[in-house]
């Protein structure tokens, strides 16, 4: 397994200028980070392709591998045109994912207004289409792409196995994110167990969780069913981390984690804590 950090989690920090995306690297790297995960919000690489070479440069430097790039996609409610400029667009993400030298790549694949069963079932015929086609084009670079459990849409981890099932290729996995399935009011737990054994790649998330009865105010959002929830530090939420931990490590996964920060303390800090907690736990299991 090797530890590392999503660039999202530092995302605050690159917002508002108090970070480069080379600053991220380093911060990552002087926590003991081993890996960078790139999700080009606070910079981006279709606009500034520069920093592609930017990145590769300051990862090399800074002893830390470039584990995926994680991007937004959506295929739902598409004509034929914008169904296939979307591909395209998407294709092109995949250049940018072979420039910088990675072998994953998760793109979301839907969102809709529309979050019924029904409807999703309606649209997945056309979704694996996408995604076959994505997946298909990132073979050619000895890609791998993912869809997250992300979005509403497509993030019970049912609804995650059937779509990985009709795209039935073999480079196209979930990026499993431990934490997002309570914004479905899904077990985490359950649902970890559940998909990991088709996880190209691991998100350590937590969230503060409470029921739709008790609205806390601000900094919080709702999940699908009504329920409150906030980012939290991981390991300082009400996920139990140490058993969803537990629950990846003795299924056998053995490839990059990252961590994802989104609460409400400083990211830094936020970031530091939750790999921290991380490493130790897994040391211990």
């Amino acid at each position: 397994m090797k530890l590392g950090i999503s660039t999202y989690s530092l995302y605050n920090a690159l917002r508002t200028g108090e970070m480069t995306i080379q600053d991220v690297i380093v911060y990552i790297a002087s926590i003991g980070g081993e890996h960078v995960e790139i999700v080009p919000l606070g910079f981006n690489l279709t606009e500034n392709p520069e920093l592609i070479e930017v990145i590769k440069k300051q990862a090399q430097e800074s002893g830390v591998e470039i584990s995926n790039y994680a991007v937004g996609a959506n295929f739902s409610g598409l004509n034929e045109e914008q169904f296939e400029q979307e591909l395209d667009r998407l294709k092109r993400e995949v250049d940018i994912a072979a420039a910088l030298g990675v072998k994953k790549m998760r793109h979301d694949v839907a969102s809709s207004q529309n979050l019924s069963i029904s409807n999703f079932l309606l649209e997945l015929p056309k979704l694996a289409k996408a995604c076959q086609a994505v997946a298909d084009y990132a073979a050619t670079f000895g890609i791998t792409t993912s869809v997250e459990n992300h979005g509403y849409f497509i993030q019970h981890s049912d609804r995650v196995q059937a779509l990985i099932e009709v795209v039935d290729r073999p480079n196209f996995k979930t990026t499993l994110d431990v934490g997002n399935f309570l914004c479905v009011d899904e077990n985490p737990l359950a649902a970890v167990k559940n998909n990991v054994s088709l996880a190209s790649m691991v998100h350590i998330k937590d969230f503060y969780y409470r029921p739709s009865t008790e609205n806390p105010g601000e900094g919080w959002f709702k999940s699908k069913g009504g329920n409150w929830l906030r980012g939290a530090i991981v390991g300082h939420g009400d996920i139990a981390m140490p058993q969803v931990l537990r629950a990846v490590k003795e299924s056998g996964y053995d490839d990059y984690i990252s961590i994802e920060f989104e609460g409400l303390e400083d990211c830094r800090l936020g970031t530091r804590l939750g790999f921290e907690f991380v490493r130790r736990v897994w040391n211990e299991i």
